[in-house]
């Protein structure tokens, strides 16, 4: 435990930390012993289930058969709610699931690079898209935030925040208008996809699929776009219609 106080005493004095604006040590401590624990029961728990797994990982490499693209929210982990195991899906999380255009002009883009290399280097055949219930940057869009690089980001969603007034109008009750949102923003992204050449190729193609989903936390439940009957539908019901 002394090793740890001596690095964390290091660390605030490289970076020019006052004890007056430093988190306690105390407080440092607790955090760093229940990320130790939870670390403890992943290690004697889930890898001990699945080591085999996770050596075939590393030796084989990963080959994901789909992009992930979810919200930060801690509230949506998307291989629980989708009960995939580790390797079978590339992750992407951004605040509200917001996806950008396609800028050449932006050559540090994280979320671009993260697109492109899922689906130029690994391959992948399926992107999901997926939003959820009591979304934080949805909720955002609708008012002000002073927060610049925030309502920088916010832009992305700007295009379903103009499309839901237009359809429910500016006073219709706020729960409405975000769950609205929740799901038009989706489709949005999904167009944002398309703006990326190597993505639009492969889409016309008919080597990549793009999938629509909104998450419910309250309920668990998932929802998918259908485009033929232009909403979302739970997505259960594509299991009651294969059994058709």
């Amino acid at each position: 435990m002394k090793y740890f106080v001596i690095l964390t005493l290091g660390l605030m004095s490289f970076f020019n930390l006052s004890a007056e604006n430093a988190p306690s040590t105390d407080s440092a401590i607790q955090r760093t012993l229940a990320y130790a624990k939870g670390h403890q029961e992943f290690k004697n728990l889930f890898f001990k289930e699945n080591e085999e797994t996770f050596i075939r990982l590393v030796e084989k490499g990963q080959s994901p058969k789909t992009l992930f693209i979810g919200c930060s929210d801690s509230r949506v982990i998307p291989e629980l709610i989708s009960s995939f195991g580790p390797g079978e899906l590339f992750v992407i999380r951004t605040a509200g699931n917001f996806v950008p255009y396609e800028d050449p002009s932006i050559l540090w883009d994280g979320v671009a690079a993260t697109i492109q290399y899922a689906v130029e280097v690994l391959g992948v055949s399926d992107v999901i898209v997926c939003g959820h219930s009591h979304c934080g940057a949805i909720e955002g869009l609708f008012k002000e935030i002073k927060m610049k690089t925030l309502a920088n980001w916010l832009r992305f969603g700007h295009e379903a925040k103009l499309t839901t007034l237009e359809a429910l109008g500016s006073q219709a009750e706020d729960a409405t208008k975000y769950g609205v949102a929740e799901r038009v923003s989706v489709l949005y992204q999904l167009d944002h996809l398309m703006t990326y050449p190597y993505v639009k190729e492969k889409v016309n193609q008919n080597k990549l699929n793009l999938h629509g989903w909104h998450f419910t936390i309250e309920t668990g439940t998932i929802e998918y776009y259908d485009p033929e009957n232009s909403k979302f539908l739970p997505l259960k019901s594509v299991l009651e219609k294969a059994k058709t």
